[in-house]
């Protein structure tokens, strides 16, 4: 087989173990989920009339909750950072990469296999906080050229995000620290357009939530999603998936490698 075929089927076996691992504790796996779903529920019912008299047609709570679910979607793939990054920590601190080491395989399968494991688990928790949105009222209007593209964002959005929060985990010495890390990266979604328009905001707040990755990540799913305008923030957000992705593999590569020498 060539080397190609090799680092794949090797990624193969390390993304089994992981998602082996992801089924034999769901609460770690599925919990990612639960602060966006407690987010909608609290927002919705509790400052949904208030937040929705002030939005553009004044439609009251339902007007807020189109508006709230794509924000809070992406909310719930940033969620998915701690557990990346404290899977990696955990296999670099108890041991499991020494054996690892012992074997015969390609390195990059270890992260390449906690990577894609993320994304996967994080799509996976995305559909139940959908389905409580769902449940709650929310009706998009997408088609389903819309639908494959919303799920396409959401993916290129955890790939991302996966790549940085594992790089993440890899710096850090303890699984405490690893769930601290990725602290910032769960909160960017609160300070961009997910639970009001940037618009709204004082001038300082608005000019870093206008510019910071999570608005246009944002605006691009409630556009696809609901129907409103999506400009230029379709690009913009590929383009920032472009860099984090590249920064996190790179960075969590040089890592890794400097941290599993023989």
């Amino acid at each position: 087989m060539s080397t190609l075929t090799y680092a794949v089927h090797d990624s193969m076996t390390m993304l089994r173990r992981n998602i082996k691992h992801a089924l034999r504790y769901p609460a770690v796996s599925l919990g990612p989920a639960m602060m966006p779903i407690l987010m909608l529920l609290l927002f919705v019912y509790a400052f949904g009339d208030s937040i929705g008299a002030g939005l553009p047609g004044a439609g009251g709570r339902d007007a807020y909750l189109e508006y709230l679910t794509p924000g809070v979607i992406i909310m719930g793939v940033a969620a998915g950072a701690m557990s990346t990054s404290i899977a990696v920590c955990q296999d670099m601190t108890e041991g499991i990469i020494n054996r690892f080491r012992t074997m015969n395989i390609t390195r990059s399968s270890f992260m390449t296999g906690h990577v894609v494991g993320s994304v996967i688990t994080t799509l996976v928790s995305l559909v139940l906080v959908v389905g409580v949105a769902l449940a709650l009222g929310f009706r998009p209007d997408a088609n389903p050229v819309e639908w494959l593209a919303a799920a396409g964002l959401v993916a290129a959005i955890a790939f991302a995000v996966a790549w940085l929060s594992a790089a993440l985990g890899l710096i850090s010495k303890t699984v405490e620290s690893a769930s601290n890390k990725p602290l910032l990266i769960q909160f960017l979604p609160f300070l961009g357009s997910a639970f009001v328009p940037a618009g709204s905001m004082a001038p300082g707040l608005r000019w870093f939530a206008e510019n910071q990755p999570f608005t246009p990540m944002t605006e691009t799913l409630r556009g696809l999603l609901t129907g409103s305008e999506i400009g230029n923030n379709g690009w913009i957000s590929l383009a920032w998936c472009a860099g984090i992705a590249l920064v996190g593999y790179f960075w969590s590569r040089s890592l890794f490698n400097s941290t599993t020498k023989r």
